[in-house]
Parts: C-alpha cells; sequence; structure tokens
C-alpha cells in the first residue's frame, strides 16, 4: 500500500513538473524572440531625444526572468489546484490553469512593461495565453487519462451509526472516478466484526457519524496498521485542529484560544480592507453606474436593496446589495433564503447575481468596518435564531467579522449545508493567518465563475441541519 501511495505521488508530481515546464517553455520563446529583442532595442522619442539605450542581459539574467515564470506558475497552480490531477476532476483541473495562467500573464506583463519603462504590445501575451491553454487542456485531460489507467478507484469500507447514510454515499458517488464504497457496516455490527473487515482488501475506511467512543477506538486501531482513514470532524474536531501546541511541561498542550485572531493580525487584516475596499470601488465604479441605471429603468424600484445582518458579536448592520429581486419579494414579512429557481428574482437579478456584481455595493460596508473582504457570510437575525434553535454552536462563526467571502463558498457551495458551513466557517476561524486570507482572496476569484455556487438552498436543508446536529450530539 506505501508503495501504491508513493508511486500515485510520484506520478502527480511529474505530471505537474511537465506542465509547469511545457508553459515555461513557451513564455521562454516568446523572451527570446518577441520580448528580449524589444526590451534590448534603444527607444528614442519623437522629437528624436534617445529615451535608453536598452537592457542586456547576459546567461544568468535570461534565466532570472525565466525561472520568476517558472516560480509564478508553480505559486498560482499551486494555490488554485492546477496541479491537482487525480484529485479534482479534469474541467476543475483545467479551469483552474485558466485562472493560474491569466494571473501569471498579467503579472508578466506589467513585469516586462516596468523593465522596458513603457508597456509592452500586448498581442504576444495573447498569443502566449492562447498557446499556453491548449497545452493545458491537452496535458489536463491526457494525464488524467494515464492516471486513471494506472489507479482505479479507491476501494472503501464505510462505518456509518444509526443516522441513514444516502447522503454521504451520494457526495462519493460524485467522485467516483476516484473512490468507490465496496461495503457499508453499521457500528451496531459490533466493534470486533468492524476491526476484522478494516484489515481486508480495502484501500482506507470512512468513518461516518459515530459516537466519538467507538470512533477514537477505531481510528487508533486503523492508524496503528497503516490503514488510510477518512474523517468527518464534528466540531470540537475543527476546534481543537485550530488549537496551539505549548511545552510547559513534559506533556503536550494545547491551546484553544477564546478569540483566534491575535491583535496584530486584526490590524493587518483591517489595513487590507481598507486599501482593497477603496481600489475595488474605484476599478468597479464603471460597473456599478450601469448596474444602477439598468435596475432603475427596469421597474422604477430601489436600485439597493438594504438588510439587517449580523457581524462579531451578533452586532446589526445594514448590508447593501444591489436588488436582484421584485419589490414585493418579502411583502408578508417573512425572512427566507433564495432557493434554487426562485421566481421572486427578476431577469436582470439573475444575471447580476451570477456574476456577483450584487454583492458590489458591499464594498462600502467593508470601508466602513462592518465586513472584512474574507470572514464568515453575514446572516439576517431571524435566520440566526431559526439555525440556533436547533444548532447553538451557530453563534460561534460571530466571533469574527463577517466577510465578503469565505472559507464556507470557497470550498462549499451556496446549497452547502448550515452545519456543514459552519465547520467550514470554524475551519477559518480557528487556522486563521494573513496569508490564509490572501489565499481565500485569490481562490474568491475562481469561484466567481462557477455557476453551481450561486445556486439556491433546498428546501429541505433546515430539516437536514437538525439531522446533522444529532450527529454531533452523539
Amino acid at each position: 500500500m506505501k508503495q501504491l501511495e508513493s508511486t500515485k505521488r510520484i506520478v502527480v508530481l511529474l505530471s505537474g513538473l511537465i506542465e509547469l515546464i511545457l508553459q515555461t517553455g513557451v513564455y521562454a520563446w516568446f523572451w527570446y524572440h518577441v520580448f528580449y529583442p524589444l526590451l534590448s532595442m534603444p527607444r528614442v522619442s519623437t522629437e528624436g531625444y534617445a529615451l535608453g539605450n536598452g537592457l542586456k542581459f547576459y546567461f544568468w539574467g535570461h534565466v532570472l526572468v525565466i525561472a520568476i515564470y517558472f516560480v509564478l506558475m508553480l505559486f498560482f497552480s499551486n494555490t488554485y489546484g492546477g496541479l491537482k490531477i487525480g484529485y479534482l476532476k479534469p474541467l476543475d483541473v483545467f479551469f483552474s490553469q485558466i485562472f493560474s495562467l491569466i494571473m501569471v500573464n498579467v503579472i508578466s506583463y506589467f513585469q516586462l512593461s516596468l523593465m522596458r519603462n513603457w508597456l509592452v504590445p500586448a498581442k504576444p501575451f495573447l498569443e502566449i495565453l492562447g498557446l499556453e491553454l491548449v497545452l493545458s487542456f491537452i496535458w489536463t485531460y491526457i494525464s488524467n487519462a494515464v492516471y486513471k489507467a494506472m489507479f482505479p478507484p479507491r476501494e472503501m469500507l464505510l462505518i456509518s451509526g444509526e443516522h441513514p447514510i444516502d447522503d454521504i454515499l451520494h457526495k462519493f458517488s460524485t467522485r467516483s472516478d476516484r473512490y468507490h464504497i465496496s461495503r457499508c457496516m453499521n457500528i451496531t455490527e459490533g466493534i470486533e466484526a468492524i476491526k476484522a473487515e478494516c484489515t481486508q482488501r480495502y484501500g482506507a475506511v470512512v468513518l461516518w457519524d459515530i459516537p466519538t467512543q467507538q470512533r477514537n477506538q477505531l481510528l487508533k486501531f486503523c492508524y496503528s496498521r497503516s490503514i488510510r482513514v477518512y474523517l468527518m470532524p464534528k466540531i470540537p474536531d475543527v476546534l481543537v485542529k485550530g488549537a496551539d501546541q505549548m511545552h510547559l511541561f513534559d506533556t503536550p498542550i494545547l491551546l484553544i484560544r477564546e478569540y483566534s485572531i491575535k491583535i496584530e493580525q486584526r490590524a493587518i487584516k483591517r489595513m487590507i480592507d481598507i486599501v482593497f475596499s477603496l481600489l475595488m470601488i474605484i476599478i468597479t465604479s464603471p460597473i456599478m453606474l450601469v448596474t444602477a441605471i439598468i435596475i432603475k429603468c427596469y421597474d422604477g424600484g430601489p436600485i439597493l436593496y438594504k438588510q439587517v445582518r449580523c457581524t462579531m458579536d451578533q452586532k446589526e448592520f445594514k448590508i447593501m446589495k444591489f436588488r436582484s429581486m421584485r419589490v414585493d419579494a418579502e411583502k408578508d414579512g417573512v425572512a427566507r433564503l433564495a432557493a434554487r429557481n426562485d421566481s421572486r428574482i427578476t431577469p436582470i437579478g439573475k444575471f447580476i447575481r451570477s456574476c456577483r456584481i450584487d454583492e458590489l455595493p458591499q464594498l462600502f460596508n467593508i470601508l466602513s468596518g462592518d465586513m472584512s473582504f474574507i470572514g464568515p457570510r453575514p446572516e439576517r437575525p431571524e435566520i440566526i435564531r431559526q439555525y440556533m434553535e436547533d444548532m447553538p454552536e451557530f453563534a460561534y462563526r460571530m466571533k469574527v467579522k463577517a466577510g465578503l467571502a469565505g472559507y464556507a463558498q470557497v470550498y462549499g457551495k451556496y446549497n452547502t449545508t448550515p452545519y456543514d458551513k459552519l465547520k467550514l466557517d470554524l475551519t477559518y476561524i480557528q487556522n486563521y493567518s494573513v496569508w490564509l486570507d490572501i489565499k481565500l482572496m485569490l481562490l474568491t476569484l475562481k469561484i466567481l465563475f462557477t455557476p453551481e455556487s450561486t445556486e439556491g438552498v433546498e428546501e429541505n436543508q433546515i430539516t437536514a441541519m437538525k439531522e446533522e446536529k444529532d450527529q454531533e450530539e452523539r
């Protein structure tokens, strides 16, 4: 088993390295044949004055420029998941590569423009991007085909408790190319029988909805025998995962802070919010102006939709959005989440929601300090009370300021259950760092173009939340 996993890792690493070399090779060709001749050419003004003698590079200078491109490709591909062959679906890998290539080439364009002291032609970069996208598409599907041929889906044993397993089976079935639940056992069949089954032909064991005592026994048993375990964490597990390890005595101590984000981190986070919100307001102001005019002309109603939401410590504030629903969307006064194919959404609203344009006015909420760029999405007080009736832990996510985007939006979906969203938000809170904020901001650019993340909730999700909470209590 260890040999197989090592082989998988080597195949993935080599595949990623080949991809990076191919993409960098395209840039290197354009550097030698297009950009370097342009940068080394003396520039003369329209009046005939010399503006510079041009740049002269020796061997290591060329290597440095190409190496910078390689490092940028490695960074963005790793951040967006563009190298995760076998882990992500081929289309997701290619989609991630698109964002990586765009980001790297935009940065490289401005890098070369600074080196030239003037803007370089954009056409060569468009040609680079086109060639790289073709290479990326071919590489993604060839690499995935090779991976699937070499490594069939992992055979897994699912161990469950009292609740139905339909949901978790459905989740794994969406990745049938990678995982296959070949047998299911219930904890009532007995620990010894389950232990014996775990040692059979399976490539991994899934621990789902099991009482803590039995779960710990099985976890230690599998670990002692080098059996891979997929564990769905409960809320206390998420809190412990973000704990600080201390060495006060001769035994490990885990410190779970009452407030995870330190004061210096809060200061940096606020500075980032102010700078980037001002910058984004300036950049998107034409889009906001056009959107406002279209909404007003459509039905004559208000342009903005203001709604009471809760931020840190359940402090209430009025969030601003471009109105995407009919004026009488909640004429009965009952607060409700947007559902899939909601009839209250206007045609214009569907477009601005799919493109996230409706969220742009929240930049002013960020500037004023009510929100941050990254954090748990703010909920309405009525919805919070509804959730907390069955899940009091929902209040934990309000230990930090609400955000325009968050961990749950990047790694979940719009219609992810509230209980799962809570665990994702707590993962962010307990593992906070400035780098995590920056990474989530970069990943948010990717999900802006992911249609499924704008879908509404299913009608039975609040009921499902209660069932998931029951699992936690055990």
